[in-house]
């Protein structure tokens, strides 16, 4: 078989175009701002890890029950989605940079409220603030990591890592706080690390554009599509980012309910003791390295056959939690469940970034991040508001429900690629 020579260098030119041909100093610009996006998802790991240790310090403080502490979960998903909205109307208007570095300058506020010790409506009021910089900058650094040209998913699963490592980190350090008379403290050392963020993001993107930080690195700009308006517009239209926001809402709800209220079950149910602070580090830790050592396993099974086999593997581990009477088995246990829960946030981000118009990649990652975050409010509220009735112990089945949730909704997500909608 022959093949003229027009198809033949039209052939080289596709196989080049897949080349990493970029400098050294562009391959390391890229590095460096990824790593400095990493930082922030850190903070995100540290905020979620802090609560588990002290939610009963919490309640005994403030004199508050299950469904009363629980309203830190709402406020926190209040704040979160306000700024997915506030994104979609900013990107457009002041940029990447000047939105991540505000988005980390509220957490620095938040921090600042909440290592005060003040009364219980401004320590919730907090949470919304340090939400909305979460939403502001996960919907960034998602979009921004998303778009990239060169190995994208590995990319996804260390920036989510960074993620896993915040939240493994904090237990140990809140733990001990919690048994401290100034247990408000531990939020002082979040908020040198919050500071440490803002500081970083000021060198690294100096308030530039997205396009101008790819152009650092040799990455064309993406394209642009229609304006701002008519950006939420489609992304409201759009189903497949209406699927992806329930199955991250069901995901994000069971992952913020097992490292917020595992303690308690641990305490009330299993007998442990302070100590039981450090079975929240067990799942986070395990939530770190699912992002990072199965990476080569999404690969091998495919996005969508790797999230059916990892959440019927921890249905069944949550089984083993809930009718094995043992402390250490059920804090095994758990650590799995984290592994396994671990890589399906950067899966679904990359598969959004995969079937999702490039123009409308930051816009909806926000408002799928924004509104799957109301699975952190909504489930760990659920969760207080029935424990109040019959008990923590009900916290298993109700993580088992949502579970079944997540494979459905993961069913129902588009499988295919409709960037010319």
């Amino acid at each position: 078989m022959t093949v003229d020579d027009g198809k033949i260098e039209e052939l080289d030119i596709a196989d080049t175009s897949k080349l990493d041909i970029r400098t050294k100093k562009q391959k390391s610009t890229e590095r460096i701002h990824c790593s400095a996006l990493c930082l922030g998802n850190f903070i995100f790991g540290w905020n979620d890890g802090s609560t588990g240790p002290l939610l009963p310090r919490i309640q005994e403080t403030y004199h508050v029950g299950f469904t009363v502490v629980s309203l830190i979960f709402i406020f926190a998903c209040v704040g979160i989605i306000c700024g997915a909205l506030v994104n979609v109307y900013l990107t457009d208007r002041l940029g990447f940079g000047r939105i991540i570095a505000l988005g980390a300058a509220l957490q620095v506020i938040a921090y600042a409220l909440e290592s005060s010790g003040s009364p219980f409506p401004v320590f919730v009021m907090a949470f919304a603030i340090n939400g909305c910089g979460n939403g502001l900058q996960g919907a960034q650094a998602n979009a921004f990591i998303a778009s990239l040209k060169h190995n994208s998913e590995a990319k996804m699963g260390l920036l989510h890592a960074a993620y896993g490592a915040g939240a493994l980190t904090a237990p140990l350090i809140a733990t001990q706080f919690a048994q401290l008379p100034r247990w408000s403290f531990h939020y002082l050392v979040s908020v040198g690390i919050a500071l440490c963020n803002v500081i970083l993001l000021l060198v690294v993107f100096r308030f530039k554009t997205r396009e101008e930080c790819f152009s650092m690195f040799g990455q064309k700009a993406t394209e642009s599509g229609e304006d701002e308006q008519s950006s939420l517009k489609r992304i409201l239209r759009a189903k497949a980012v209406h699927f992806l926001a329930f199955f991250v809402l069901a995901y994000v709800g069971v992952e913020v309910t097992i490292g917020g209220w595992i303690v308690t079950f641990m305490l009330n149910v299993r007998g442990g003791g302070p100590s039981a602070g450090y079975i929240s580090s067990g799942f986070f830790g395990g939530l770190m390295l699912g992002r990072v050592l199965l990476l080569w396993v999404n690969k091998k099974l495919g996005e969508r056959l790797a999230i059916y086999l990892y959440t019927l593997l921890c249905i069944g581990l949550e089984i083993v939690v809930w009718l094995a009477p043992s402390l250490i088995g059920g804090a095994v246990a758990v650590s799995f469940v984290g592994l396994f829960l671990g890589p399906m946030f950067p899966i679904a981000m990359i598969h959004a970034g995969r079937i999702l118009p490039k123009w409308l990649l930051t816009g909806s990652i926000g408002w799928i991040a924004g509104f799957g975050s109301a699975g952190s409010a909504a489930v760990p509220f659920l969760t207080g508001a029935i424990s109040s009735k019959h008990g923590i112990q009900s916290l298993q089945p109700l993580l088992i429900a949502m579970m079944g949730c997540m494979l459905i909704l993961w069913y129902i997500v588009p499988s295919n690629s409709k960037r010319s909608d």
